[in-house]
């Protein structure tokens, strides 16, 4: 990724998870048309140029008008504000902080916000030009085009008034939101995997013994890092970089961040001047990004289900499906080993190597959580089981099917301690028994 491409990734991905770009660029344009429209009609009333399908009224007739639609919009605005607030608090508290993102992201919501204060201020602006005959030396003015677009632009309010509710119903669904998680991260793999097609699908190269430690000169999570201007730092100086951290995890300043070491053992790295690069090109953010993280989306998805399974709430339904959406991550995940990075120099040597997520972590995220919530739960262990089954017929390699076996053994263990509700150990055997079996691409029909 060139600098520039990776500072315009930067930019988008501040643009797009913020609330107030949209709405921001049709204030602009209304102001725009406010201004603008007014002088045309100007030219076409100079000019006596008929008009036909405009508005015909007088200068209090506009006033009342443009008044009347600027005070309606403003307190439907607010409605539509404050129904926005709610629904983010509720998916906040009921479901998982972490989707307030997908909430900020969401168009309908930004184009209707933007639609109504467009709305607002151009009615506005276009208040200011009426005039009447005894308020100026010159004759009365009425916008007539601009009055009869201000009365569309209300038109359009209604629309999208109509809209907004019927899409904040829509996506206040926790299966909304659950498929919202998926999509978002489903793009975040595809995009993954596009970069690493040609990249070794393994453990990055051990540190060597002479290597250094670079500390981390800022905190927050690593978002991602910009690798071009990185590694024309490592190049220059025969280098070779490798980050202490995965995306999505925590950097806390000062304390270690990176290793860095030379192709000549006996050469020390110009470890203040790679600091100061790692500090400049390795984005940190206050909270995490799906940008370079495979493991965001399951994150989200593990806490809805881990927040269906509180005592608050106990909606394991909602832990079900969720689990759902988690076996198809799971299964996309599974298409690689390793999600590690190793970006190469001009000589071809591997300067930059960026850590990332493996399949044993990704299933551990994926299972342990829900595992300790829902153990009592007769569903959840069963599509706890399903899951595993399904990560284990998807399975790629024999370190994949290890760590299927793995979970599954620890599963057993636990629902054989503590036998869930309405089931027996034969039970736990053999649903135990058929993550085996996928395992082994063995897969026998439902009992009936």
């Amino acid at each position: 990724m060139t600098p520039q491409g990776s500072r315009w990734a930067r930019v988008r991905e501040a643009v797009t998870g913020a609330l107030w770009p949209l709405p921001t660029v049709a204030i602009v344009l209304a102001v725009g048309l406010g201004v603008g429209l007014p002088v045309l009609d100007d030219v076409l009333d100079a000019g006596q140029r008929p008009l036909v399908l405009v508005f015909e009224g007088g200068p209090s007739a506009a006033r009342g008008i443009l008044s009347t639609i600027a005070g309606s919009i403003i307190s439907v605005t607010t409605l539509l504000f404050s129904l926005t607030i709610v629904t983010l608090q509720l998916a906040s508290s009921q479901y998982s902080p972490r989707l307030l993102q997908t909430f900020v992201r969401d168009r309908v919501v930004q184009v209707c916000l933007g639609v109504l204060l467009a709305t607002f201020v151009y009615a506005l602006v276009v208040l200011r030009s009426v005039r009447s005959a005894d308020e100026s030396e010159d004759s009365s003015f009425v916008p007539r085009i601009s009055v009869t677009v201000a009365l569309l632009f209300t038109l359009a309010s209604v629309a999208a008034l109509v809209t907004f509710l019927a899409h904040q119903t829509r996506q206040l669904r926790v299966e909304t939101m659950m498929r919202d998680v998926h999509t978002e991260a489903t793009a975040t793999l595809d995009r993954l995997t596009a970069q690493l097609d040609d990249e070794p699908d393994g453990p990055l190269p051990a540190v060597p013994a002479h290597a250094r430690l670079l500390c981390a000169r800022a905190s927050g999570f690593l978002v991602q890092t910009d690798e071009r201007p990185l590694l024309e730092a490592l190049s220059g100086r025969g280098a070779v970089l490798r980050l202490d951290r995965r995306p999505g995890e925590s950097v806390v300043a000062g304390t270690p961040l990176a290793w860095v070491w030379t192709d000549d053992p006996a050469a020390e790295p110009p470890v203040d001047d790679l600091e100061a690069a790692l500090a400049q090109h390795v984005v940190l953010s206050y909270e995490r990004s799906p940008a370079a993280d495979p493991s965001y989306g399951l994150r989200k998805l593990v806490d809805i289900a881990a927040r269906a399974l509180s005592p608050g709430i106990n909606d394991p339904t909602t832990a079900v499906h969720a689990l759902s959406h988690v076996s198809t991550l799971v299964g996309q995940l599974s298409s690689r080993g390793t999600w590690h990075r190793r970006v190469a120099g001009d000589d071809g040597v591997p300067r930059l190597l960026l850590p990332s997520w493996d399949h044993g972590a990704l299933l551990d995220l994926a299972v342990t959580q829900v595992r300790s919530y829902g153990r009592q739960d007769p569903t959840v262990v069963e599509r706890l089981f399903s899951l595993l089954a399904e990560a284990g017929w998807r399975a790629r390699s024999e370190q994949q099917r290890q760590a299927v076996r793995e979970h599954c053994a620890a599963l057993t263990a636990q629902s054989l301690g503590e036998v869930p509700a309405g089931r027996t150990e034969d039970d736990v055997r053999r649903m135990a028994a058929a993550v085996e079996r996928a395992l082994e691409h063995r897969w026998e029909p439902l009992e009936t």
